[in-house]
């Protein structure tokens, strides 16, 4: 039969690492329908055939249709009930606290509602205003997009000044590639960062927290990102270019045609006129560009918790095996050298180690690169690396000979 061993105190130890992992998301993912999918759950009353539109889309790394398709992140995006998006329609509120918006908006509820749920999420209170302070100066996020990193590409945590992206301020039309970069940096682009952020570090109930600013003005905060939850909280009002016309095709209730196919206006009109879906067309196709370069950029964290387990074997341990082979019919030792068999010390090779709870069952078995010889002038110690394992179980080793 094997052999069993008991492991002493000093022979368990635990210990913690991390894995830093780079993530790249390409503006081509970002930007394309056919790796962006939608999820049409809202349907409009009343007025016309009806509105249809998604809560929220979500970015994939190839077409989503694919089976090997892994999404990346969902996005969507909020409007706090003091944003001038809401409170320039003049809203009435019903003897039930519901807000009545006018015919020529569009699901203005439900983007509030989304505000409320990040809010309450992250920050503890569905009627608290994200802040974006950097320094001295600090800006109220009324107009929220919201970026959710998937668990794939996020792990438990992102690391601190670690992340960026890249956007583009201005987009004229409501199609996909069409940009207008009258408003752009010198490279075409904006770039936002958390450097910085390791210096004075925040946190909410969301966990740790970032201050995302702009690379060129770093005293210019324009965002969130909570890197626990790895949620990024960008400032639309202040990210994007409000002035600039957006011209194109939406679907929009209104009080006579019941829908609107032309629309002329700024992105905040956009915001209350337009979908979700619309919305998130405009930015994800107008504001990312269309190639293989890189939009969103970061690393994350992955903690490893491990148990360290010294199987020592002494000098007059473990020097002989229970495989049926290492005897012969009459019980004695086979040995090596025929007529050595009263001078030949017995020896083993291990092979692997095993790993039991108290009650004796198997929940590891280690197997060694080659085979270890084990006689009676070696004392060997063998480390066993085991992750994820509950430290508050009596374990055993069992040497399996061969």
């Amino acid at each position: 039969m094997a052999v069993f061993k008991e492991f002493s105190a000093e022979d368990v130890k635990t210990n913690k690492s991390y894995l830093n992992q780079l993530v790249d998301i390409l503006g081509s993912d970002i930007s394309g329908s056919s790796t962006r999918k939608q999820y049409q759950v809202f349907v409009t009353g009343g007025l016309g055939p009806g509105v249809t539109s998604s809560l929220f889309q979500t970015v994939f790394d190839q077409d989503f249709t694919l089976q090997t398709a892994n999404a990346i992140f969902d996005t969507t995006f909020g409007l706090h009930t003091g944003s001038e998006v809401v409170t320039y329609l003049n809203p009435t509120i019903d003897s039930n606290g519901k807000y009545l918006f006018p015919a020529n908006s569009l699901m203005m509820r439900e983007k509030m509602d989304i505000y409320r749920l990040f809010a309450q999420n992250l920050l503890g209170d569905s009627n608290a205003m994200f802040t974006a302070i950097s320094g001295s100066t600090s800006y109220n996020i009324k107009e929220a997009m919201f970026i959710c990193f998937k668990r794939l590409f996020s792990r438990d945590q992102v690391k601190r000044e670690t992340f960026a992206i890249r956007y583009y301020a201005s987009g004229a039309s409501l199609g996909a590639g069409q940009q207008n970069l009258a408003k752009a940096s010198s490279n075409g682009s904006f770039i936002l960062t958390d450097i910085n952020s390791s210096v004075n570090k925040e946190y909410e109930v969301g966990g740790q927290v970032s201050t995302v600013v702009d690379s060129a003005n770093i005293a210019n905060p324009l965002g969130l990102l909570f890197l626990d939850k790895g949620i990024l909280v960008l400032d639309i009002s202040r990210s994007f270019d409000q002035a600039g016309p957006i011209s194109g095709a939406i679907d929009c209730v209104t009080n006579t045609a019941g829908i609107v196919t032309n629309f002329t206006g700024t992105l905040k009109n956009l915001m209350s006129s337009g979908s979700m879906d619309e919305f998130l067309d405009h930015v994800c196709s107008t504001r990312f560009t269309g190639s293989d370069e890189t939009s969103i950029t970061f690393q994350n964290i992955t903690n490893i918790n491990s148990t360290l387990f010294f199987c020592r074997a002494g000098a007059d341990e473990f020097n002989y095996s229970s495989n049926p082979t290492f005897t012969d019919e009459n019980n004695r030792i086979t040995v090596i050298d025929p007529g050595q068999e009263e001078t030949q010390r017995t020896f083993t090779f291990v092979t692997s180690i095993g790993l039991y709870d108290s009650t004796d069952n198997l929940l590891a078995v280690a197997k060694m690169s080659r085979p270890v010889k084990k006689d009676d002038e070696r004392d060997v110690t063998f480390k066993v690396r085991l992750d994820f394992v509950r430290k508050n179980n009596k374990r055993k080793i069992i040497f399996r000979n061969r």
